[in-house]
C-alpha cells in the first residue's frame, strides 16, 4: 500500500530547495555582491517618508549570520522568527525522517503565518513611531 503524502512532506521537500539555493545564495550575495552592488533605496521610504514592512531585512540577515542577534532583531525580527520556526521545523522533521526515536516532526500551522504577520506588523508600527516621533532611524 502506498503511502500518503502530507502536507509536511511537501513543505520538506520545499525546505530542502530553500536550503540548497541559500547555501549558494548568501555567500555569493554577502561575500561578492553586497560591496560591489548599490541597492536601491526603499521607494517606501524615499517616497513617503516611512519605513516599508521589509526595511532592515538584509541587514537583519547580515547580523544574524555575523551573530549579532540582538541587532538582528533590531533591523527585523522576522528573520529570527523565520530561522527558529523553519529550522525547528526541518530539524525535527529530519530526525523522524532519519527515525530517531521519540522525535516527532513539528507540523504545519496556520499559527506560523499569522505569527508572522503579527511581528511584521509591530515592526512596521514600532520602527515608524519611534522615526515619527523621537527621530529614531534604523
Amino acid at each position: 500500500m502506498k503511502k500518503q503524502k502530507s502536507l509536511e512532506d511537501d513543505l520538506y521537500k520545499i525546505g530542502i530547495w530553500v536550503l540548497a539555493v541559500c547555501c549558494v545564495a548568501v555567500p555569493v550575495y554577502f561575500g561578492a555582491l553586497l560591496n560591489h552592488v548599490n541597492l536601491p533605496s526603499c521607494v517606501w521610504f524615499t517616497y513617503l517618508g516611512i519605513y516599508c514592512p521589509g526595511c532592515g531585512g538584509t541587514r537583519a540577515v547580515d547580523a544574524l549570520l555575523h551573530g549579532r542577534v540582538l541587532e538582528s532583531v533590531w533591523y527585523h525580527p522576522l528573520v529570527l522568527y523565520t530561522v527558529v520556526i523553519f529550522g525547528g521545523f526541518m530539524l525535527t522533521q529530519t530526525l523522524q525522517r532519519l527515525g530517531i526515536r521519540h522525535v516527532k516532526g513539528w507540523k504545519f500551522h496556520n499559527w506560523y503565518l499569522y505569527g508572522a504577520i503579527l511581528v511584521t506588523g509591530c515592526n512596521f508600527l514600532i520602527k515608524n513611531l519611534l522615526l515619527r516621533f523621537w527621530g529614531i532611524a534604523l
